[in-house]
């Protein structure tokens, strides 16, 4: 039997989307593993953002009214094909806490800039990437809910004789697979203390990131001594890590791009064509009528 995702997110079967965003932002708000601590908090919380990616999404979520999760799957003989060609399947990314970064325009809402522990990495090598401050000529694009972020140096204690920098202030920075294919350009608004006057006032700055096409999951970009300035401390390097957005068709593994085509059994048996789609939106023909096609099967378009 399959998840329930109703029962989930404790909602109605009836509930409207209003409803359905309610108890995300409720339920995510309390299993955030970087709040709740118990042993189950990450399972919940994983749960949670793939009951909402498939509720609040109207095509996935008539065809789990209609076939459950399997039908999501294309494991149900004519289902999907309803909704989507007879091609159509699903399957949750696996990053809840993009699902969440999505939605709150921030992987950490609690209050805080940026969190200053060292996430775990779910993306292979990284490179690091040390940028000056930005500048305002750029064409602006903010981070998915975008708005300005707030510094969390400000209330470190002042007056050490030995001038100390505070530790690095990191942030998620989401980019979709078709940004880091071409390269793109963000601009985040970044709201810091400074002692510029002699005394603490806000002011608001907007740092340039100019992501270069190929860029890993894991690459951090730099700028240095961009955090909030206090007396006697040297102000911290504000750091972004990059991040993979979830894809509908993709998904990045390394240097590679990963598309899963489900295919029936006579199909594997007999051979068939495939229509291969690509991150500029064309398609590629793969041929392999009268090939066997064993599960898992891996061939590889090179430089596509």
């Amino acid at each position: 039997m399959g998840k329930d995702f109703y029962k989930i997110l404790g909602i109605n079967k009836s509930a409207n989307d209003d409803e359905i965003k309610k108890a995300y932002r409720k339920l995510a708000l309390k299993y955030h593993p970087d709040k709740n601590k118990t042993p189950q908090a990450e399972e919940r919380f994983k749960e949670i953002a793939e009951a909402y990616e498939v509720l609040s999404d109207k095509k996935k979520r008539d065809i789990y009214d209609q076939y459950g999760e399997e039908g999501l799957k294309g494991g149900v003989p004519g289902g999907p094909g309803e909704h989507g060609g007879g091609n159509y399947s699903y399957q949750f990314h696996g990053d809840p806490r993009a699902t969440f970064a999505q939605f709150f325009g921030s992987s950490d809402p609690f209050g805080i800039f940026f969190s200053s522990n060292d996430p775990s990495r779910m993306f292979g090598d990284s490179q690091n990437i040390f940028m000056s401050g930005g500048n305002e000529d750029d064409i602006y694009s903010q981070m998915g809910g975008g708005g300005a972020f707030r510094s969390q140096s400000f209330n470190a204690q002042p007056n050490r004789k030995r001038q100390i920098q505070d530790p690095p202030i990191e942030h998620d920075l989401y980019v979709s697979l078709e940004e880091v294919d071409k390269g793109c350009v963000k601009k985040m608004k970044i709201s810091r203390m400074s002692m510029a006057t002699g005394q603490p006032r806000k002011e608001e700055k907007v740092l340039n990131i100019t992501v270069k096409p190929g860029w890993k999951a894991g690459t951090k970009i730099t700028f240095q001594k961009e955090g909030d300035q206090t007396p006697g401390k040297v102000p911290a390097d504000i750091i972004f890590i990059i991040r993979d957005k979830p894809h509908q068709l993709f998904k990045r593994e390394g240097s590679d791009i990963k598309y899963n085509a489900h295919i029936s059994l006579k199909d594997a048996l007999c051979g068939t064509i495939v229509k291969v789609p690509t991150l500029q939106g064309d398609r590629i023909t793969l041929n392999s009528v009268g090939e066997v096609i064993k599960p898992n099967t891996v061939p590889t378009l090179q430089g596509d």
